[in-house]
């Protein structure tokens, strides 16, 4: 598929790169850039090759610059409606990455701010060099950072979610790492073996399992003890009765590779 405001490409690992291509205008997110992550990921999910998705940006300074002024300012003429439909496009756009079936890692090569966080905020995995620097800036515009809040709170907890969302200040990679944001904080030189140290161990898993596991885990969260008793029960066994299962184990017991690690 051919697109505007993003890239995909899949390498010959079948690792997805999905990238955010508007550097001159600092990967910040407009209409076109949210319909297009959204079918993105549509095609990805359906793409049963696909072991696992790198978020990443164009450019040499920002990640994502969050949504675009100009969208921002189109939106001030519009109609309620139409301001709805608008934000029903980025919300969809977030939770089509946050539902993805592959493991993703998002590679925060500089800054990320509003909308720019909350795509890193969706990740499975996010790691970002020591020079980034984050904000929730929606406050400062008289704004709320209503799409993507449900996703900081999940990654960062309520507190952490207070102290960056209510003020709109920027912190480093460092305070990221301690908010939960970001998972592991790298020189800038040492990104991309960081990101390949984690592809590693992602191709090293059976992708059927990865994604049930993604299931469980959005199931678990929302379910209460009792349910998440029947309801995991019913799933490892589902899990065991998968071809993944049945080869994964029975290779480990005759000392042989399972097949997906080919690739790894």
């Amino acid at each position: 598929m051919n697109y505007a405001d993003i890239n995909l490409e899949v390498d010959q690992r079948c690792v997805a790169w999905l990238t955010l291509n508007r550097p001159q205008k600092h990967n910040a997110m407009g209409s076109r850039m949210m319909l297009e992550l959204r079918d993105a990921c549509e095609a990805i999910s359906n793409d049963n090759a696909i072991r696992a998705v790198v978020l990443a940006a164009a450019g040499q300074k920002s990640f994502s610059a969050g949504a675009d002024l100009g969208w921002m300012k189109e939106n001030l003429a519009r109609s309620r409606a139409q301001r709805i439909r608008e934000s029903a496009a980025l919300a969809d756009a977030l939770e089509a990455l946050n539902r993805l079936n592959k493991m993703t890692i998002a590679r925060v090569h500089g800054a990320a701010y509003a909308g720019g966080v909350g795509l890193i905020a969706v990740c499975d995995v996010a790691i970002a060099v020591s020079t980034a620097r984050f904000a929730l800036t929606e406050t400062r515009l008289g704004l709320t950072p209503a799409n993507i809040s449900p996703y900081l709170i999940d990654r960062m907890g309520l507190s952490n979610a207070r102290r960056t969302l209510l003020n709109g200040h920027v912190f480093d990679a460092n305070e990221a790492v301690q908010f939960g944001l970001i998972d592991k904080v790298v020189e800038p030189a040492n990104l991309d073996q960081a990101i390949e140290q984690e592809l590693q161990s992602c191709l090293a898993c059976a992708p059927g399992a990865i994604a049930m596991t993604k299931q469980l885990l959005r199931n678990v969260s929302q379910q209460t003890i009792q349910e998440n008793q029947e309801y995991t029960a019913k799933m490892l066994a589902d899990a065991w009765e998968t071809e993944e299962a049945i080869v994964g184990i029975g290779g480990f017991f005759k000392k042989q590779p399972p097949p997906w690690t080919d690739s790894g």
